[in-house]
């Protein structure tokens, strides 16, 4: 990756955070494998490009990062490693909370977390710099016909009556 566009891009996700007010609640749950980094299972892909920059201004601005992903035992213990040498300690690994221990007779294994963000999207995945556009400008979507739509870029229909 080139110094000019990861300066450019630092510069956007700066600007961007101007706008944004901090939310410390919200959790993001963020698959590994073809997300983080490139799809190389049960090997280790090159990073993203502007993964690691997005995921740590995320965190910058509070949000609970979880990693969630098919890996476990050594192949989890290494995706782990390479996120934190890559400057991104999460929240939680596998788990909706540090420490939750999964009981598959009173709880269901779907995390609690606000947002999803993986390559296996409906729509696929868009890329980082759109991710962090997503969340900071609270982009909504819905499905018309075969179509995958941003609400925010759809156009607004004018109302006909007093009311509707």
């Amino acid at each position: 990756m080139s110094s000019f566009f990861g300066t450019l891009f630092i510069s956007y996700l700066c600007k961007a955070k101007k706008r944004t007010k901090m939310l410390n609640n919200k959790k993001i749950a963020v698959d590994f494998d073809g997300t983080i980094v490139d799809d190389a299972y049960p090997a280790i892909g090159k990073a993203k490009i502007f993964a690691f920059e997005t995921l740590k201004r995320l965190q910058a601005e509070g949000y609970r990062l979880i990693l969630w992903t098919y890996r476990h035992g050594k192949t989890l213990d290494e995706a782990v490693e390479f996120c934190r040498e890559n400057g991104i300690e999460f929240y939680a690994v596998n788990s909706s909370f540090e420490g939750e221990v999964f009981d598959s007779e009173t709880q269901s294994r779907k995390l609690d977390a606000d947002w999803f963000i993986d390559d296996r999207n409906l729509g696929g995945f868009p890329g980082w710099g759109e991710i962090y556009n997503i969340i900071q400008e609270r982009i909504e979507f819905r499905v018309e016909g075969k179509e995958v739509l941003a609400y925010s870029k759809l156009k607004k229909e004018k109302k006909k009556g007093l009311f509707w």
